[in-house]
């Protein structure tokens, strides 16, 4: 199965075992939720659901995954099983907590899971049926795993292999942040010395959908050359690598780790370098 969906195909989808997840973030989101959603979506939490927020963001960063029961008491309270197909959307190309959940909901073990291009406002534009109000739905048996099956990367690891230079370490914010222009969210602008940036928004054309697999496939490989197998890939704090990785499963290339602690980590943990030049 794909892991994209386009609102077309969404909207003529018939199937029984569907389930749609809102998983769009900001304030007051969950009001935007209630008042407007696809029909029959249920609203997935980025802060309370989709991670596990501690008191340091020097050890985790401030997205850090939840406990893997945790999470599957979530996917039960949101009435998903292991024969669930399930469709997530945000507002920001699938880029931020839609792409989150797709990770973590393929990690946990699910195989019928995609993002919807476009997003919500891509849906809206297709006439997908939309809703308001909470939706009613049942909850099934919590599933049981030990650990999440994806691959990740801690933040010692992210440093033993830059330096035996093992694997290549992207990095998908914005250029502005990678090179230490200004930083709109954590506390220290800059990089991991050594990573290189790959903008996660160059996964996308410029209606803000996804490039062809084809194409994503081409420009993957030129640009990383003869170092496309071993990948580490971060963000600010493990939400939108998520997308990269997304767009590397979509362009049938391996997945990459994931460093979920991210710039939020790095830059918060007491003796780590920064670096603010373009890495060459």
């Amino acid at each position: 199965m794909s892991p994209i969906i386009s609102a077309s195909q969404l909207k003529n989808l018939e199937t029984q075992n569907l389930i749609i997840l809102d998983a769009r973030v900001g304030k007051d989101i969950y009001q935007s939720y209630l008042e407007k959603h696809i029909k029959g979506a249920r609203f997935i939490n980025l802060d309370t659901d989709l991670a596990e927020i501690g008191e340091d963001a020097a050890f985790g960063g401030r997205h850090p995954l939840p406990g893997i029961e945790e999470f599957g008491r979530t996917l039960a309270a949101l009435g998903i099983s292991e024969d669930s197909h399930v469709v997530i959307y945000d507002d920001k190309n699938g880029a931020n907590a839609a792409a989150r959940a797709w990770w973590m909901l393929r990690s946990f073990g699910l195989k019928e899971v995609q993002v919807l291009d476009g997003g919500f406002q891509a849906a809206e534009r297709e006439g997908v049926e939309c809703a308001s109000g909470e939706e009613v739905y049942e909850k099934t048996a919590p599933m049981k795993n030990q650990r999440w099956l994806l691959p990740t990367s801690s933040l010692e690891d992210v440093e033993n292999e830059l330096i035996n230079s093992s694997s290549t370490v992207i990095d998908v914010r914005d250029a502005y942040r990678y090179n230490g222009e200004s930083e709109p969210i954590d506390l220290i602008a800059g990089h991991i010395p050594g990573a290189i940036n790959i903008p996660f928004s160059e996964n996308l054309d410029e209606n803000g959908n996804f490039l062809k697999p084809e194409v994503l496939k081409e420009k993957y490989l030129k640009l990383l050359k003869d170092k496309s197998q071993n990948l580490i890939v971060h963000c600010g704090s493990g939400v939108t690598a998520c997308h990269t990785i997304l767009a590397l499963e979509y362009a049938g290339l391996p997945i990459p780790n994931l460093y979920v602690g991210s710039w939020s980590e790095w830059s918060r943990r007491e003796g780590k370098n920064i670096a603010t030049e373009t890495e060459k």
